[in-house]
């Protein structure tokens, strides 16, 4: 049997929804389910009409993208689970691509490359983070994240043995995700563009930039002694 991947679409008034939605519904792979999870919208919600026959639609209170996601974990019944933000787009054939590559190498846990685009989806520029060892991946999260979030695919069963994202970090929980998981899993890198990150004025990391700058801190402390204990393991960096 062919896995089952898991797409959930955080949403919060975001006119680029249709974009992504699209994207999402369209991918080459067959073996998908799209979660759009409303995070208490009040606006461009009818943006979604035209494609409720073909996602899984959640509506809840506003409480963050932190709780957004674990929302749709909760009803996803994939393998697999893909982060596509309301504003952005995955390229079509993504999901194949990164499948096929994840299970040739038997990865569980894999990001990517990715295009940078402006609000009206032209191309700016092309993102390769590649981060060449273990090791050096190490010492670059412990000074910040190269890892887009909706480039990551990451077996399911990930959040049931080391939980889900933590709502206490509402703007940096996928970095505090990527660093409670960088210890259990190798973190493989696939050196193709997957998806399309829009820049725009309204974009949260613009809007939040001082609290995600001192969460960043904050994700720091939290693991750097999990992480840097680990330099003292005999050979795990081999």
């Amino acid at each position: 049997m062919k896995p089952r991947v898991s797409i959930v679409i955080p949403f919060y008034n975001c006119a680029y929804i249709e974009q992504a939605v699209h994207s999402a519904i369209h991918q080459t792979y067959p073996h998908i389910e799209v979660i759009v999870v409303d995070d208490g919208s009040t606006e461009h919600v009818e943006r979604l009409h035209p494609f409720m026959d073909s996602i899984h639609y959640i509506r809840k209170e506003n409480g963050g993208t932190a709780t957004a996601l674990n929302e749709g974990i909760k009803h996803a019944t994939g393998d697999y689970f893909v982060w596509l933000s309301s504003d952005d787009v995955m390229l079509l054939d993504r999901v194949e691509k990164q499948l096929k590559f994840m299970r040739e190498v038997k990865a569980s846990f894999c990001h990517g490359a990715y295009h940078y685009v402006n609000e009206k989806s032209e191309w700016l520029d092309t993102v390769q983070p590649e981060v060449g060892s273990r090791l050096e991946m190490l010492q670059v999260l412990l000074e910040g994240c190269p890892i887009n979030g909706c480039t990551v695919m990451l077996e399911m069963e990930a959040f049931e043995r080391f939980g889900l994202f933590d709502t206490d970090f509402r703007y940096t929980h996928d970095y505090e995700m990527w660093m409670r998981l960088f210890p259990m899993y190798e973190l493989f890198y696939y050196n193709e563009p997957l998806m399309c990150y829009r820049l725009h004025e309204s974009m949260g990391t613009k809007r939040h930039f001082k609290a995600l700058v001192a969460e960043m801190e904050r994700v720091q402390d939290k693991h750097r002694p999990t992480l840097l204990n680990l330099l003292h393991v005999g050979g795990y960096w081999k």
